[in-house]
């Protein structure tokens, strides 16, 4: 049964990356500590679990969108490039960081970023277009605090940079694509340093990888990597207001149930 919650999540994680650049992460995260809360995981570990395997996942669910992204020509390479080299710094400091939190405090600070991230899709808050593309260090510098924030909250980061590219005045089809392109190397290097950091940790359930649990893993990608390019598709093709205010009436029930 869990299975099938796994494949279900996949399919709306990939939708969610596609369409809106956010690489799933926000609604994953939240709906494995429930599931792993019911299967009965030790409650020092599962946060950390859930967290480190919805990184894992988006790795599936960042090279479908981009490919996707890429016959558009929407991906800005040259920004991706020296964003990259600061995201994987950030991503490991940014594991570390989680690791050392305890899980129900971890708990409320996704909570607290899901209330955040809910109204700013509900209320559409766009950061005004400023001025052109940072230079080199400025770009760098960003993709280190995107990925050590993507890392603690187990994000693809795209409700971080896609905000971040638009304020730099590119435009919103083309800020989505290179964020899902950035998605890729915050979870890769955030996934890696949670399987090292949980490598010897005790509690964790059979199957798992360091704070990676294999079985949400595959379920998760299988559907998730199909249905980002669907949701890469309608990025191009649907004003996506509705959807969003929708998702962040998903987030403020999501957010409110971690803080109560």
């Amino acid at each position: 049964m869990e299975f099938v919650l796994y494949l279900l999540l996949g399919a709306c994680a990939g939708v969610l990356a596609g369409l809106f650049g956010v690489g799933g992460g926000i609604i994953i995260v939240p709906v494995l500590v429930f599931s792993f809360t019911l299967q009965g995981f030790d409650a020092s570990v599962l946060t950390h679990l859930a967290v480190g395997t919805s990184l894992a996942t988006i790795i599936f669910t960042s090279i479908n969108a981009v490919l996707e992204h890429q016959r558009k020509g929407a991906v800005q390479w040259p920004i991706f490039a020296w964003m990259t080299l600061g995201i994987l710094i950030g991503a490991g400091i940014g594991a570390k960081t989680a690791s050392l939190i305890q899980g129900p405090l971890l708990q409320k600070i996704i909570g607290v970023f899901a209330l955040v991230i809910a109204a700013q899709m509900a209320l559409d808050l766009k950061p005004r277009a400023s001025r052109g593309i940072p230079g080199k260090p400025a770009l760098i510098g960003a993709g280190g605090v995107i990925g050590w924030a993507s890392a603690i909250f187990g994000i693809g980061g795209g409700s971080l940079t896609v905000p971040f590219l638009t304020w730099r005045s590119l435009p919103m089809q083309q800020a989505v694509a290179t964020s899902s392109a950035c998605g890729l190397p915050i979870a890769v290097a955030s996934a890696l340093s949670f399987m090292l950091l949980g490598w010897h940790e005790e509690h964790l359930p059979p199957h798992s990888l360091g704070y990676v649990y294999l079985p949400a893993l595959v379920g998760i990608a299988v559907t998730s990597m199909f249905f980002a390019r669907f949701g890469a598709r309608l990025a191009h093709k649907l004003s996506p207001r509705l959807l969003k205010r929708l998702f962040a009436a998903l987030l403020f029930c999501v957010g409110l149930s971690f803080l109560i």
